[in-house]
């Protein structure tokens, strides 16, 4: 007689019943990532969603910080592209969590994985 294995969900295949009860707390997480830390901490779904939300708030800090100390560059180029470079990964963030899914942000969400153990 086989056993049957039964399959963890992967990054990109979130447990549905966790997605579904979730999916506010995700899209909560690109605008406050915080939120879902708080009141959320028990689901996979959201609390990936809220690294992923750290992280691009990390970055646009960066893109902050490098718009205001490097001159007529950062403050013409820098700032005006971070910032669309933020708002389209944002966007991308909430309709990953809209539709349920947990794939990670182009460029920096591998790197969300990575950098937050919690």
């Amino acid at each position: 007689m086989e056993e049957q294995k039964t399959q963890q969900p992967t990054i990109d295949k979130p447990d549905q019943n966790d997605a579904d009860k979730n999916k506010v707390m995700g899209i909560l997480a690109y605008i406050i990532f915080f939120i879902p830390m708080l009141a959320a901490k028990e689901s996979r779904f959201a609390m990936f969603h809220a690294k992923q939300g750290l992280m691009l708030f990390i970055l646009s800090v960066v893109v902050s910080i490098a718009s205001t100390i490097i001159p007529f560059i950062g403050w013409f180029i820098i700032s005006w592209a971070g910032s669309i470079l933020v708002l389209v990964l944002a966007i991308i963030g909430i309709v990953n969590a809209a539709q349920g899914q947990m794939k990670p942000l182009p460029w920096i969400g591998e790197l969300a994985i990575k950098w937050f153990k919690f």
